[in-house]
């Protein structure tokens, strides 16, 4: 039997939908019928149409966990083609966060609780039970991948499977607008939370500081968005610990103000952020 088709069998088993992946490492594209959608598209997709075609279109909506969908002969010359396995991570009820890169690792340790963890070829997946709506670039070098997207299987991974926290939620939350005006000149916020730090160590802490202020200072557009997603995902993680000090505060503030922000947005972002996490 192809390797890979062996695989994803042994996956849909368990509970994982998947479907080949051709080189590139993306989907097969659509066939004649479905090309362009003009079948209307499958059920489970965004907007749900009609198609049921056997062949494995439209993507991220084909992975199944069906095995005589996955073996049949309309999936066979796919699997002949295939350079590895794809899954649904949302229908399997798992959430990943695609770390690309050493700074996003860097970043992923210091802000994320850990969880099982799989190397990639550039960097490594955090695997969480829970799901959520799937967002790219939500960070530079972070991806999240969950409902209406598919991820490379690339083996079980280490460690222990955690819930999907907050923090990663909340990277893919837009920027609210502000429900109240405020003061143009203001002082730094009051920090929040007198619980135990979990991360311990204040080495991460100073390491998510120093992510956070780099990833608004590259910042080239949105900025708005990406200082609100930063002060969030910083909130996220040690809002409720009580380990933020005015300084790091001001160190966020002065990143944001340096690329332009006034002190009303800096803390219309920080307020809509801590009334976000209930803080």
């Amino acid at each position: 039997m192809n390797e890979h088709l062996h695989i994803a069998l042994r996956l849909a088993a368990g509970g994982v939908p998947v479907l080949p992946l051709r080189r590139g490492k993306v989907p097969f594209g659509n066939c004649p019928t479905c090309a362009k959608n003009a079948c209307g598209g499958r059920p489970n997709m965004k907007n749900a149409g009609p198609c049921r075609c056997p062949g494995v279109c439209h993507a991220w909506a084909a992975a199944t966990t069906e095995a005589a969908v996955i073996a049949s002969p309309a999936w066979g010359a796919a699997w002949r083609q295939a350079v590895c396995v794809g899954y649904h991570p949302g229908g399997a009820g798992l959430t990943v966060v695609d770390l690309d890169n050493a700074e996003a690792i860097a970043w992923a340790h210091g802000a994320l609780p850990a969880t099982r963890t799989v190397p990639t070829t550039r960097g490594e997946h955090w695997i969480y039970q829970g799901i959520m709506g799937s967002s790219n670039a939500v960070l530079p070098g972070v991806d999240i991948k969950s409902t209406m997207a598919y991820a490379r299987w690339l083996g079980p991974g280490t460690g222990t499977m955690t819930a999907l926290p907050d923090a990663v939620r909340a990277l893919a939350v837009k920027e609210p607008l502000p429900s109240r005006p405020a003061p143009q000149a203001v002082a730094v916020p009051a920090r929040s939370g007198s619980g135990e730090c979990r991360h311990r160590t204040p080495v991460y802490l100073e390491r998510g500081i120093c992510m956070a202020e780099q990833r608004i200072n590259e910042a080239r557009s949105a900025v708005h968005t990406t200082v609100y997603r930063t002060f969030l995902a910083v909130l996220s993680a040690h809002g409720g610990c009580g380990c933020l000090t005015d300084a790091h505060i001001t160190r966020l503030f002065a990143a944001a103000q340096a690329k332009g922000e006034s002190p009303r947005h800096c803390t219309d972002a920080w307020t809509n952020a801590r009334t976000r996490l209930g803080l």
